[in-house]
């Protein structure tokens, strides 16, 4: 996992307010150079390039070892900030702008950023005089550095006076964005490799972007990327829609150097501390700590899955497999709560955290989502993962397509408004050591009367281990919801895989349940 330190996003709120109240005087004249001539640039070029560098070994740039960027610490990192009125395109009507991050502390391999215009792109120079660096103990005229770490893009997302950031792409193949309102949360990824498995996870990174100028009147902004690790590399194209949703279609070209078995399409990565049904081993004042609480799948089938995330004493990977293999008609990591009461939370605001959907176009072949938990002790660490396994992997002298469209914003497209798992509690039942697990979903206020026909759910509880003890369900007044209520008796079971459907007049009603329970 990439640490959530190198994120500015992450740093806490009050690094943040340090950071907006240090002195900022800028200079009158500062604007992004150029480093090279201009080049014919299209996507066609862009995937002959990444298929011919697939043929060669893998030699990514990086800084020096003895480059004084490597040695800047967290704080002294935090504190190089790029000049606002610097920003490519700042000076001319146009709906987007972008701002660059400087390399340095964990960003040490320097990425290329080149502005296109009219099918011709020219590379960004390195510049110092574009940053403020805040009284850095490093040696401004001294620093070197063959392109920047990352950029962040800006529009008026939330109001028509004022532009703001909504996404940034920094470190590896990381990138994130956010909907109207929304603070910064989970992360997606360009490609995942080896996540679970031997050996170690491989890291691939965009080398280079293409960023195509918009027209004063465009909606969308279009980057491109080259990826490169040593195992794989690709060519991306983002068309970025910001708005109530931010909406990213992605168009990716994978050419492997080696067969890799293991790897991650449209890997996304966030957060899971605790919440009520897991506090036990941590004493905070908040309600929950997470960016995301669940992930959902709709199957091919039309089957809704909801899976709870979980905190677990040890790693734990699930599988989510049909019977045929089908790609699902989309997955995602939810962030469902939306209380500020939920969290308690007034500077991370949890409660304003995005989903983040994966809407899956054209065919993927067979495989399955795969979900990766990691135990951890601090926020501060991502510990969630999820993606698409392909059946076979990737294999050398082959290319791969994978299209697929990101929403970004609250909940996911496709969540039914009766039956959405709602919250999960769980708890020692009354007069037994069996475990009761109380499930709510919404609009029970819908189902039928369960006064007179208290049999018209039906609840199908399973479990891979110990025995479901009872099942039973009532409407909750006081919230609109169906609250359905499974015992388990684990035996002398340390893991129980289960599965809880509901049924109204013999149809399927609601979204499907699925919780790993680990002692």
């Amino acid at each position: 996992m990439l640490p959530r330190s190198a994120w500015p996003g992450y740093w806490p709120a009050a690094a943040l307010l340090l950071m907006a109240c240090l002195p900022f005087s800028q200079p009158l004249i500062a604007q992004p150079t150029f480093a090279s001539d201009p080049l014919p640039f299209s996507h066609r070029w862009l995937q002959g390039q990444a298929r011919e560098l697939a043929n060669e070994p893998f030699a990514p740039d990086t800084l020096a070892e003895d480059n004084a960027l490597r040695a800047l610490s967290y704080d002294d990192y935090r504190r190089i900030v790029f000049y606002p009125n610097a920003a490519v395109w700042g000076k001319e009507p146009r709906p987007f702008q972008l701002q660059l991050f400087h390399p340095g502390f964990l960003h040490t391999m320097p990425v290329g950023i080149h502005l296109v215009k009219n099918g011709v792109a020219r590379r960004l120079a390195f510049d110092t005089d574009l940053f403020n660096y805040h009284d850095s103990p490093v040696d401004v005229d001294a620093l070197t550095a063959d392109g920047y770490a990352g950029f962040r893009v800006h529009h008026p997302i939330n109001t028509a006076e004022r532009y703001e950031e909504f996404l940034v792409f920094l470190g590896a193949s990381y990138f994130r964005a956010v909907g109207k309102n929304q603070f910064y949360g989970l992360s997606a990824r360009g490609l995942a490799v080896n996540t679970v498995g031997e050996g170690d996870e491989e890291f691939p990174h965009f080398s280079d972007f293409w960023i195509e100028r918009p027209a004063a009147n465009d909606g969308d902004v279009v980057i491109h990327a080259l990826l490169d690790s040593p195992s794989v590399t690709g060519a991306y194209r983002f068309t970025v829609m910001p708005g109530d949703q931010t909406v990213i279609d992605v168009d990716a070209s994978l050419y492997p150097r080696r067969d890799r078995p293991r790897v991650g399409i449209a890997p996304l990565t966030s957060m899971f501390m605790f919440n009520s049904i897991n506090r036990a081993r941590f004493d905070d004042f908040r309600n929950a700590v997470h960016d995301s609480d669940g992930l959902q799948i709709l199957q091919a089938n039309g089957e809704q899955i909801w899976r709870p995330l979980a905190n677990p004493a040890h790693w734990q990977v699930s599988s989510f497999e049909t019977a045929d293999s089908a790609m699902p008609a989309g997955f995602g990591l939810l962030q469902r709560r939306q209380g500020f009461e939920q969290f308690n939370d007034n500077e991370a605001r949890y409660d304003k955290r995005p989903s983040l959907w994966v809407e899956p176009l054209g065919d993927w072949g067979e495989g399955h989502v795969e979900l990766l938990e990691i135990p951890t002790d601090s926020e501060y660490h991502d510990n969630i993962v999820a993606y698409w396994q392909p059946a076979d992997g990737l294999k050398t002298g082959e290319t791969y397509r994978y299209q697929y469209r990101l929403h970004w914003g609250t909940g996911s497209p496709l969540a039914p408004e009766q039956g959405r798992v709602m919250n999960t509690a769980s708890g020692t039942a009354l007069g037994s050591d069996d475990r009761v697990f109380v499930i709510d979903y919404s609009g029970g206020q819908a189902l039928p009367n369960l006064v007179d026909n208290p049999g018209a759910v039906r609840i199908n509880a399973s479990t891979s281990a110990g025995e479901i003890t009872g099942v039973s369900g009532t409407l909750v007044e006081a919230t609109g919801r169906y609250q359905a209520y499974v015992k388990l008796d684990p035996g002398e079971a340390d893991l129980a895989e289960l599965r809880v459907a509901l049924e109204v007049d013999d149809e399927p009603w609601g979204e499907t349940w699925l919780y790993r329970w680990t002692r």
